[in-house]
């Protein structure tokens, strides 16, 4: 089979089986369809994936991370599409990968938090270099726990948003959580941080203009946008390294 130029990503449960119909194992480079008279339906019935890793990865029943191809007649929503088939051309269990997609993540958080000059408490920092110990052996769980309670704590009392954050993604208790919270709170927060610098002066005063409330969230939205479209970009390299992708 010649290696496909339009790629899509999905996610499988970690035992490699369809969630859903058959239930079978899915196997590299096989090609499953649906049967020609059943019609697909975008979330309900077909074979679904996502243009965007960062899209497949709010729909994850597990870490098992695939690149696919999808066939036949294919409809597009605005996060995933559907297909009468799908392919997948590379699998992997991603567990590590979205583990450290967390941090970084949450490193991007802080990161913002010090340009816009809020240093962000050393607690948060050292939740995160504990995280990456304990992904290596080289931390216990013990020890993760007391990093975590402390930057939770230090983020709390100093209302640090960005941190507490932060420190949220990268102690999350899963794996599959982690890229949860990579995809979407860590995206939440560094947009947020980043919007209500260019933005939050107007909470300044008791109350919005409807044209104050227009601006901001039109600033906190494109800020989200431009966050998440960076988050994506990582995870998707983080990924097609681990899985030995090349474009």
């Amino acid at each position: 089979m010649t290696k496909p130029k339009q790629i899509y990503w999905h996610f499988l449960p970690d035992n490699g089986k369809l969630r859903y119909g058959s239930n079978e194992v899915v196997k590299l480079k096989h090609t499953l369809m649906l049967p020609v008279d059943r019609k697909i339906s975008l979330f309900n019935y077909g074979f679904h994936a996502s243009k965007r890793a960062i899209d497949a990865l709010q729909y994850a029943p597990g870490s098992l991370a695939c690149i696919v191809t999808l066939h036949g007649e294919i409809k597009h929503g605005d996060d995933k599409s559907v297909a009468q088939g799908r392919t997948v051309w590379a699998m992997g269990d991603a567990t590590n990968v979205l583990w450290e997609m967390a941090c970084w993540s949450a490193e991007q958080a802080l990161l913002n938090e010090r340009k816009n000059g809020r240093e962000p408490h050393k607690t948060s920092w050292g939740a995160i270099n504990v995280r990456r110990l304990w992904m290596q052996g080289k931390a216990s769980d013990r020890k993760l726990s007391a990093a975590d309670s402390a930057a939770y704590s230090a983020a709390y009392y100093v209302a640090d948003y960005a941190a507490y954050s932060a420190a949220d993604s990268a102690a999350d208790s899963a794996a599959y959580s982690a890229a949860y919270s990579a995809a979407d709170s860590a995206a939440y927060s560094a947009a947020y941080s980043a919007a209500r610098s260019a933005a939050y002066s107007a909470a300044d005063s008791a109350a919005y203009s409807a044209a104050d409330y227009a601006a901001y969230y039109a600033d906190y939205y494109a800020a989200y946008s431009a966050a998440r479209s960076a988050q994506n970009t990582h995870l998707e390299f983080l990924l097609k390294q681990h899985l030995g992708w090349r474009d």
